[in-house]
């Protein structure tokens, strides 16, 4: 972390400015696994304690084995719904726990695996875009240089930090997160916390 910090700040004077006023890193990591997906899936467009709820009755309902794909599945549509799952966050959990069962999806791979090959298999799944797969490499896998490009929270903190008149479009952030590869996970993070 040490190695990384002191490169985003030499690299990056605005970047530099904001780690030294936020302090250390805590990035909190989450298991890179089965349910911890199905909580991200959950959580997607809904508020924390809303999404906090649902995902306890799944659990609740799961006991004691646990959010595993057999479960969701024996669950189906109608079970989920009836925890306050919507329909369509439904299909995906389904399809997300079927192609788990077949093994087109292989938690116990996936820390083995290239970025890109996680996200190629992730985002083969209903509802997991490209957003979903960043967060889940970042603070599930702990992929040093993942930069969410599309994440309104990064524009926003870049276009305050960096003083620009309008919100940077994805590719914007890209050129400009260019310079604190191969850290930028810790980039994204520290802007995040910015914003608090």
């Amino acid at each position: 972390m040490k190695k990384a910090v002191a490169h985003l700040k030499s690299s990056d004077p605005v970047l530099g400015a904001l780690i030294d006023r936020i302090g250390p890193s805590r990035i909190h990591y989450r298991p890179a696994t089965f349910d911890a997906l199905v909580n991200s899936i959950i959580n997607q467009q809904l508020s924390g304690k809303a999404a906090a709820t649902i995902y306890g009755r799944l659990e609740a309902a799961l006991a004691p084995k646990g959010v595993e794909p057999r479960g969701i599945l024996r669950l189906g549509e109608a079970g989920l719904r009836e925890l306050g799952v919507s329909k369509q966050k439904g299909s995906y959990l389904l399809d997300l726990a079927e192609k788990t069962r077949t093994r087109q999806v292989d938690f116990e791979a996936l820390p083995k695996l290239s970025d890109a090959v996680v996200l190629e298999q992730l985002t083969a799944i209903k509802g997991i875009g490209e957003w979903t797969v960043h967060m889940f490499l970042m603070f599930a896998l702990r992929r040093p240089d993942v930069l969410p490009i599309g994440d309104l929270g990064i524009q926003n903190a870049i276009q305050k930090a960096y003083g620009l008149e309008a919100r940077p479009k994805p590719k914007q952030v890209a050129e400009l997160g260019a310079k604190w590869r191969p850290h930028a996970s810790y980039a994204a993070w520290y802007l995040w916390r910015s914003l608090e």
